[in-house]
């Protein structure tokens, strides 16, 4: 008998307070899905939901009485949040499909817990757990699928996909964190049968399971199979020429250099080193407005700076740090990298007011001379106070003998 490991999470007061107050008959609600799936792997549990057979209606009333806070969050498809403690815990009516068009779905309640594991994606993700004994129960061969990395679609992949086509995607996601081998055939084939009816879904859901993906260990093998599999074409057609590649070779390099990994540099190493083409590939997937500017500097190969530094001055040290990844050569590679190990770009240490006092009148000449001292200043790699005044006098002189007399 499988059972889970005795885990900090499953004996947390606010945790059995909530499983407490949803007895049926002495039995509990059971833990679902991921939590289940990442404390067998032995992996942190950031997110815990159960599963009952209590209509929403129930749960709402018997938290409340137990005096914890009952949010709403997916009434008509019998989810309910239960704040306790200050922690939160997602509950879920079992359920089944009763109408799906593979964007959303009508459920029926039920009361049938294999019924409510067979509308779920993967074995995996229909593992239940008790949380009084630590049971598993596995209804799909879920436990042999885990141990052996083996993402597999519960019963039809074709269906599983037809009811929901983001799965197409999660399959990919999912199999990066936790396959071992090759991608399931039956689920791979289903995929690629199904990719274009990734069109029909919104771009928001894309780019954030696509997200998710770019930010596992390592990607560059799913995304390889999914160029292979040409899944890109429904979303991203614009896909850059050796995107594959170029991930693997990023993620390479972050791993040399013990750097995270940011979704926003893996996602530039799939994209053409063309700004505008980026600016409106990021405006169509709905990007966020901090992460379709960084794509463009990214996309943008050279800024018409020579150093890490001058680069990081420029950019910002964690986009720099990323340009210098996605396209700095081999040779000077950890010298470049070296060189913004706790940097953080100076301020010009000349004002506008610096330059008055100098002689000149306000005006457009005090921003034009301010930005040229810059410039020299940035080319001489930040030099003191000093030798900044310094530039800022021969430059004012050269500005004011340029006058009109």
């Amino acid at each position: 008998m499988t059972r889970l490991p005795d885990t900090e999470w499953l004996n947390d007061p606010a945790f059995r307070k909530v499983v407490d107050s949803l007895r049926v008959d002495g039995a509990p609600p059971r833990i679902v899905g991921g939590a289940v799936r990442d404390a067998l792997l032995g992996l942190a549990v950031s997110d815990v939901d159960l599963a009952t057979p209590l209509l929403p209606e129930d749960i709402v009333q018997r938290l409340e009485a137990a005096r914890i806070k009952a949010v709403p969050t997916g009434i008509d498809h019998g989810t309910i949040t239960a704040v306790s403690d200050g922690r939160t815990f997602e509950i879920t009516t079992l359920r089944r499909d009763v109408e799906t068009d593979g964007r959303r779905a009508t459920v029926a309640f039920s009361s049938d817990w294999q019924e409510d594991a067979a509308r779920r994606d993967f074995t995996i993700n229909a593992l239940y757990a008790d949380p009084d004994d630590g049971k598993i129960i596995d209804y799909f061969g879920g436990l042999a699928d885990l141990e052996s990395g083996l993402v597999r679609f519960i019963g039809d992949a074709g269906q599983r996909i037809a009811e929901d086509h983001l799965r197409i995607l999660r399959l990919f996601r999912f199999h990066a964190r936790f396959g071992k081998g090759p991608i399931d055939p039956d689920a791979l084939s289903a995929a690629r049968a199904n990719a274009s009816k990734l069109m029909a879904l919104s771009r928001e859901r894309i780019a954030d399971e696509l997200r998710k993906l770019l930010a596992v260990t390592n990607p560059a093998p799913v995304v390889s199979a999914m160029v292979d599999a040409d899944i890109f074409s429904a979303f991203l057609p614009e896909l850059a020429t050796g995107a594959a590649l170029r991930l693997a070779r990023l993620v390479d390099r972050e791993h040399t250099a013990d750097i995270a990994p940011l979704a926003v540099r893996r996602l530039s190493a799939l994209l053409p080193t063309d700004p505008m083409l980026v600016e409106k590939i990021a405006a169509r997937l709905k990007l966020s407005n901090r992460m379709r500017a960084d794509l463009a500097v990214l996309a943008k190969t050279d800024h018409g700076v020579t150093t890490a530094r001058q680069l990081a001055y420029r950019l910002g040290t964690g986009n720099a740090r990323s340009h210098i990844l996605l396209h700095h050569g081999d040779e000077g590679l950890g010298e470049a990298l070296e060189a913004l190990h706790g940097w953080e770009p100076p301020q010009l240490p000349i004002k506008g007011g610096d330059l008055i006092e100098m002689g000149m009148r306000q005006g457009p000449m005090v921003a034009r001379t301010l930005q040229a001292i810059e410039r020299q200043w940035i080319e001489e790699n930040f030099p003191t106070q000093s030798r900044t005044r310094e530039i800022a006098e021969r430059l004012v002189a050269e500005a004011l003998g340029s006058m009109p007399g």
